[in-house]
């Protein structure tokens, strides 16, 4: 999802995945005005990734992009923290957001692959889901419109298992 957008029904937690905070908003207020509950920066591109990817105009561009970012989420602490995420999907509804505003150019498409790959529940709540868990090397955007497999099309929204006993 994009951080700083009015938030969806039943996004849950947002978790910003995002190199720096934003900018001219209180600490105390990120939460009130849509950016984030929670800023998580260990899933964010490092500052070099991150201007290779908003430099990214050509297709092998991109995969550059991609195969750098994966690199460095294969970290072992950037592992544990993907493993993590996927784990609680099953449990509890979170979303992780940047502030990208095209997601196929964006490292959260990405992300959303490594933490289906990792066995996270995905879920989405609009017009047509995508099949989770691409190929680990496969660096294709995600569709256009932005659905996820099991996330809505705004955000990434990881949810408890259905039928589950979490109220929502």
């Amino acid at each position: 999802m994009r951080l700083g957008t009015p938030r969806a029904r039943g996004e849950g937690v947002r978790i910003g995945t995002v190199r720096r905070p934003p900018r001219g908003v209180p600490k105390s207020e990120f939460a009130a005005r849509d950016w984030y509950d929670v800023w998580f920066p260990n899933l964010a591109p490092s500052v070099a990734t991150m201007k290779l990817g908003l430099a990214a105009r050509t297709p092998g561009q991109w995969r550059g992009f991609v195969r750098r970012y994966r690199a460095e989420m294969a970290t072992p602490a950037n592992r544990r923290a993907i493993e993590l995420l996927a784990v609680l999907s099953r449990t509890t509804d979170f979303s992780v957001g940047c502030y990208c505003e095209d997601e196929s150019r964006c490292h959260r498409s990405v992300l959303r692959e490594l933490l289906a790959a990792s066995g996270a529940v995905l879920r989405s709540g609009s017009r047509r889901a995508v099949t989770a868990g691409r190929a680990q090397g496969a660096a294709a955007p995600p569709p256009r419109d932005r659905a996820h497999s099991r996330v809505p099309t705004r955000s990434h929204v990881l949810t408890g298992a259905p039928g589950g006993s979490r109220r929502r």
